[in-house]
């Protein structure tokens, strides 16, 4: 963990178990190599949350290979904390391409690929945490004021159980429904659930506004969102739109998402579930507004978090409070050296060793010598 001064107050702690994957971002006009960066939505939020000052702990489950390395070493870059880290040869480390273009009117677009861009192969899927794991871990884990998890799996929800024991906040952010019996179960055990609208439009039938749930956003893309809460004299309010908050500069919206849930929890979950059971209305409301502008605010820069790389935290904030005033916020212009410099020989494990993948732009994929 990282050290503090006398003085300085514990960082709340989050807690997340999901998608950790290698970021490979190619901009198609740009003929620099592609950035390679931590990503996948848990480890999106968490690195989120670490730049935004909590203390952040994944619990995944990789294997021992370069795109590890290089994921590991951006955590510790960021001052993650990676005591439930774990590489071996059980495990799986997801490798994702972004590839950014522009259509011929200009505005940006971006694929996702989960093939190697050099040999075709096809990148390693994601592998949840072992509920053998979970249990040893759940056993021994300091009480985290946020947990979230975006993938089903026993042993998330053996994690999500016992951080709610804790008295943590507990996040939700499902991609599908996966096995219906455990999507109830994270349900049930959730006090936050955000989901796209997009990726689940249909709900399990049956699924209620339950006695744990506080929170439950509906992403509408473009459109913004939705909303429906349980406030303090237990009334569950009717579902409310909030529309989205235009980006002062578009150059790509991979991880608006991602940074909208990073904001929500950056204004509410600092206090646990008691802190999140004990908000107004109106903050609330502020709140998803402030993870609203967050996403706007990113989406100047290439990746999924890419402003992270660009402006201070300091830098940020100020620029996100210029979006919400409604003023041209501009970008940082400061740098942040946290991307890992060690390039490892091979991000795709089927390359040869001694060749890194590198995406010729406008052409046919090519090979450089590491």
């Amino acid at each position: 963990m990282r050290k503090k001064g006398p003085d300085e107050p514990t960082p709340p702690l989050v807690m997340g178990t999901g998608l950790v994957a290698l970021d490979v971002v190619v901009t198609a006009d740009d003929p620099a190599p592609p950035k390679l960066w931590a990503g996948g939505t848990c480890g999106n939020v968490l690195l989120a949350l670490r730049y935004l000052g909590f203390d952040s702990a994944p619990v995944c489950r990789l294997r021992d290979d370069p795109a590890a390395a290089l994921i590991i070493d951006e955590f510790r870059a960021w001052g993650v904390l990676t005591e439930y880290v774990s590489t071996g040869g059980d495990g799986s480390t997801p490798v994702i391409v972004e590839t950014i273009r522009r259509r011929p009117a200009g505005d940006p677009i971006h694929t996702f690929s989960w093939r190697c861009p050099v040999c075709g192969a096809r990148f390693p899927g994601y592998k949840s945490v072992l509920a053998s794991s979970a249990e040893v871990i759940a056993a021994k884990m300091s009480p985290p004021q946020v947990f979230f998890f975006d993938r089903l799996s026993r042993g998330s929800l053996v994690l999500a159980a016992r951080a709610a024991e804790l008295g943590s906040l507990v996040v939700f952010e499902p991609s599908g429904v996966g096995d219906s019996a455990q999507f109830r179960e994270a349900w049930s055990a959730s006090h936050v659930v955000k989901y796209s609208h997009e990726r689940l439009a249909e709900l399990p039938d049956g699924l209620e506004f339950g006695p744990n749930l506080l929170l439950q956003v509906e992403t509408l893309g473009a459109e913004g969102l939705r909303y429906r809460a349980r406030f303090r004299k237990q009334v569950i309010s009717p579902w409310q739109t909030l529309p989205a908050v235009k980006a002062p500069s578009l150059k790509d919206t991979a991880g608006a998402g991602d940074w909208a849930t990073t904001g929500l929890l950056h204004r509410l979950g600092r206090a646990g579930a008691t802190g999140f059971r004990n908000a107004t209305p109106e903050e609330v409301l502020a709140a998803l507004q402030f993870g609203q502008a967050l996403a706007a605010w990113n989406c100047a820069f290439a990746g999924a978090r890419g402003g992270m790389y660009v402006a201070t935290a300091h830098e940020c904030l100020e620029q996100v409070g210029g979006i919400l005033a409604g003023r041209d916020a501009g970008t940082g212009n400061s740098s942040v050296s946290h991307q890992p410099q060690g390039i490892a020989p091979s991000w795709c494990p089927t390359c040869t060793d001694h060749q890194s993948p590198s995406v010729a732009v406008g052409g046919q994929p090519r090979r450089t010598t590491a």
